[in-house]
């Protein structure tokens, strides 16, 4: 997804500041803390706009959702969505996933989702693609032992080179 650079990202951001997690690796292990009462811990990796983001955390209001976006254009649109909705379970990262072990403990996550990520058609870029190996192997560390996956994409070449990483 590519997006214009907004000349008003910064006042957009702070008044979103709420939503979003200034310092997520003060959190390793300890994400529950933001909503104590929390079924279950899921994330979203690469939540762009936050459609499904903000769908998902209204219909599971017991469920902590934390969303992983390192555009941070996209991901202040993504958080006023959930401000105007007046969700009270989901918060932002902006950063890579590529840190993900960073934030998060091992075991500690229930459910992540990756849904229609860029597919880095080119195969010199498949180490970038959100379900090569290099990818799985962290989210395996970081989602408990019968945690969930749920991966969903539109582009059958990418299809069938993460049927092929799973």
């Amino acid at each position: 997804m590519r997006m214009r650079r907004m000349k008003n990202l910064v006042p957009r951001m702070e008044k979103c500041a709420d939503y979003r997690v200034e310092d997520p690796k003060s959190l390793k292990g300890n994400w529950r803390s933001l909503k104590p009462n929390a079924q279950a811990l899921w994330v979203e990796v690469g939540c762009g706009k936050g459609k499904f983001t903000a769908e998902t955390a209204e219909a599971n209001p017991n469920v902590l959702l934390i969303a992983v976006e390192r555009c941070r254009e996209a991901m202040v649109v993504a958080m006023e969505k959930a401000q105007s909705m007046g969700l009270k379970n989901v918060f932002y990262i902006d950063m890579d996933v590529e840190n993900i072990e960073e934030i998060f403990a091992g075991q500690e996550i229930d459910r992540l989702f990756i849904n229609f990520p860029d597919p880095w058609p080119r195969k010199k870029n498949a180490k970038r693609r959100l379900t090569h190996r290099g990818f799985l192997n962290k989210y395996c560390r970081v989602v408990r032992t019968g945690g969930e996956f749920q991966f969903k994409t539109d582009n059958a070449p990418l299809f069938e080179f993460s049927v092929e990483e799973f």
